[in-house]
């Protein structure tokens, strides 16, 4: 997936905003169910909010952030207090719900 510019994290973070948390992350971290509920979730919506329980310091939420990318296929739209943002286009072209913005240079 190509990386997000700041104007599509912009419009992304404006759609999330009415957004609830969908997937938790607890005292254990990324395990295995988290990972199956953060995909499932990301096939069924798209753009989805994840809110951190026990993690409160930036470093460890940056770096739970940088794991879930990872193992997901997903991108980081932007954390905001315990609540992170995180957006992957749906494979099949008639199942996607977002347009994002492209601005032609």
């Amino acid at each position: 997936m190509q990386q997000l510019k700041g104007f599509q994290r912009t419009f992304l973070k404006g759609l999330a905003h009415a957004l609830e948390p969908v997937v938790y992350i607890g005292q254990n971290g990324i395990t295995e169910a988290v990972e199956r509920s953060i995909n499932e979730a990301l096939d069924a919506h798209e753009l989805i909010k994840l809110k951190f329980i026990e993690f409160k310091k930036k470093e460890q939420k940056d770096q739970i952030a940088k794991g879930i990318e990872e193992r997901t296929g997903c991108e980081l739209v932007g954390i905001i207090g315990h609540i992170a943002i995180f957006y992957r286009r749906h494979r099949d072209v008639k199942k996607r719900r977002i347009r994002v913005p492209v601005r032609e240079d």
